[in-house]
């Protein structure tokens, strides 16, 4: 007599899951940190094959002497192969280009907070069906390639941010360097960021070649360009110079395919599961034990009038009325089941 067939089916749900994800579609956000003319637009441009920054107004020295860190973001949807990605780009023009730094930082952190407070705000509310995520998955920290390793400024900007986002550091414009210039600088970020105790993102539970990948390159050493060349009858993209061409996509002339590996191809869902599962963890309940709260408080002003504190204080009692309301209907449908269940087997 032979056996019966031992399966059950649930093999297939990876599958479903595949198919579902995919046609949702994927979201991605991207910071973008460091101080003018390093390549990083050019980078982000080369990265996803588009042009982000074609609106942008590039100011002149005299302008920069003045100017305040801004916050720009830009968002597109791309679609590979049946697979869409919703890409947010969030850039910083202006930091670390004014004569006195001091508190640029500041801009940066209150940004990342947030999109964390309007996620938690929306996450704590009544509809959560179509929360829209802009909480930043990755941060890529441009360092100079004409210093002598981490400004003072970057150690301090990073320490402040190392522990609300995945950081990865990366020399811009590494075509700058000649290779043992390159390699001397490398060590030289990564002693400072080890001296400092700065957390740079080390790859999570991904494939440990994948993680060596990222670990031995990091800081990239990246040259980027949106300029197509011929060279030998091929069009590639890269830099052109007296001496000869820089290819983007050549390993063996910067590490940007490597990048783009980390990025797209091998530890994209591991900064957003790294973000969803410890950043952002970290802030929620840092926030939910200063309010004491099971949702986020909305912020009252220091200079608010006893009429605006008092409308704060009734919004907040009808979310608290609101939800035991709820609790309480899901007790009751929860015992009417029990009951109902219990019916059912005395039958």
């Amino acid at each position: 007599m032979s056996s019966l067939q031992q399966v059950v089916g649930f093999a297939e749900l990876a599958k479903q899951m595949q198919k579902r994800s995919a046609k949702k579609g994927f979201d991605f956000t991207l910071m973008v940190v460091g101080e003018s003319g390093l390549g990083k637009s050019t980078m982000v441009s080369s990265l996803f094959l588009r042009d982000l920054y074609n609106d942008r107004i590039i100011p002149h020295a005299s302008e920069r002497i003045e100017k305040t860190v801004e916050i720009s973001t830009s968002t597109v949807d791309i679609e590979e192969n049946g697979v869409r990605l919703r890409l947010t780009v969030v850039d910083t023009p202006g930091f670390g280009d004014a004569l006195d730094n001091e508190d640029c930082w500041s801009p940066i952190i209150d940004y990342v907070d947030r999109q964390y407070e309007a996620y938690l705000r929306d996450e704590s509310g009544l509809n959560r069906r179509n929360i829209m995520d802009n909480r930043i998955h990755c941060c890529l920290y441009f360092v100079s390639p004409s210093g002598h390793g981490l400004r003072p400024l970057d150690i301090e900007v990073m320490k402040k941010l190392d522990d609300k986002v995945n950081i990865i550091p990366v020399i811009g414009k590494a075509d700058m360097l000649t290779k043992h210039e390159l390699l001397k600088l490398k060590k030289k970020v990564l002693g400072e960021i080890r001296e400092n105790g700065i957390k740079i993102y080390q790859g999570g539970e991904t494939d440990e070649e994948e993680n060596h990948e990222l670990k031995s390159c990091t800081p990239f050493g990246v040259v980027s360009s949106n300029q197509v060349l011929e060279v030998g009858g091929k069009k590639i993209r890269g830099r052109l110079y007296p001496w000869g061409v820089v290819e983007v996509e050549n390993p063996k002339h910067s590490e940007f395919p490597q990048l783009r590996n980390v990025l797209m191809r091998t530890h994209m869902q591991d900064l957003k599961e790294m973000t969803i599962g410890t950043h952002y963890e970290n802030y929620r309940s840092s926030r939910l034990a200063k309010t004491g709260r099971g949702f986020s408080e909305p912020p009252v002003s220091p200079g608010a009038t006893s009429q605006q504190q008092d409308d704060v204080a009734s919004k907040l009692a009808e979310k608290e009325q609101e939800l035991e309301r709820m609790r309480q209907m899901m007790a009751m449908m929860k015992q009417q089941m029990q009951m109902q269940g219990g019916g059912a087997a005395n039958v």
